[in-house]
């Protein structure tokens, strides 16, 4: 399929690695120019070093929402226009509720909630409002409609990150703007390291998710791009859950 993507722009946080790498990839695969943005300058120069010319890196640090704020002008700065924003940087460690103070709680919800919106505001005032067109891909969470032990922070922040992506798709349809979600589980990422690394761990693992198996980070990519694309220009304010069939199973 043909996502029509030739020419368009994007800018894809926490593009170093995992599903942030895997959809910048994808995009460019499918004709996209891409403004990858996360904190580690190696990582970022290997997606560069991948990419090549398609691919222009931003360093930022998503706890600054002043530096979050200024990426829409980098994309236009480096490729002169701005068509997509994936929201994908964030922040999950896991801890006992009552071991988790309000420090790290501020941290999450910088990173996971304030940061996707600083950004997806300033692509708006800047960029898609005027042009009256723009696309909004929000990476949430499978935690963020469940809910999940050790992880109240995280979910919380990606239950927020869910809502806010309905209510500005509502807010924004008439000017042309779609806003969409995904709800990732459990993927082949660092993240999951402890769990891939351990096979008993795994195996427990893999007996909650219906398909057996963790997602690779390449199949977010397709998810990705069809969001990003004008085929869907009338989905909006949708949640796309992509987990095996975890979350569907009672």
């Amino acid at each position: 399929m043909d996502f029509r993507l030739e020419g368009r722009v994007a800018i894809v946080t926490g593009a170093s690695r995992g599903l942030g790498r895997a959809a910048a990839l994808a995009l460019v695969a499918e004709g996209a120019r891409v403004l990858g943005v996360a904190r580690s300058a190696d990582q970022l120069a290997s997606l560069k070093e991948e990419a090549g010319d398609a691919v222009e890196v931003a360093r930022c640090d998503m706890l600054d929402l002043d530096q979050v704020a200024r990426l829409p002008q980098q994309a236009l700065d480096a490729f002169g226009r701005l068509d997509i924003v994936v929201n994908n940087a964030g922040l999950a460690p896991a801890g006992r509720f009552t071991e988790q103070d309000d420090a790290l709680w501020q941290r999450i919800f910088t990173v996971n909630v304030f940061a996707p919106v600083a950004l997806s505001r300033a692509a708006g005032e800047q960029v898609f409002l005027e042009q009256g067109s723009g696309k909004i891909v929000n990476i949430a969470s499978t935690s963020g409609i469940l809910g999940k032990p050790t992880l109240v922070a995280y979910s919380s922040s990606k239950g927020a990150m869910l809502q806010m992506t309905k209510a500005l798709a509502g807010e924004w349809a008439a000017r042309g703007v779609q806003v969409n979600a995904i709800a990732p589980g459990a993927y082949e990422t660092d993240a999951q390291a402890a769990v891939l690394n351990d096979p008993e761990i795994l195996r427990r693992r893999l007996r909650k998710i219906p398909a057996g198996r963790m997602g690779s980070v390449e199949e977010i990519g397709p998810l990705v791009c069809l969001l990003s694309s004008p085929l869907s220009d009338f989905i909006t304010g949708s949640v796309f859950v992509a987990d095996g069939g975890e979350s569907s199973k009672l």
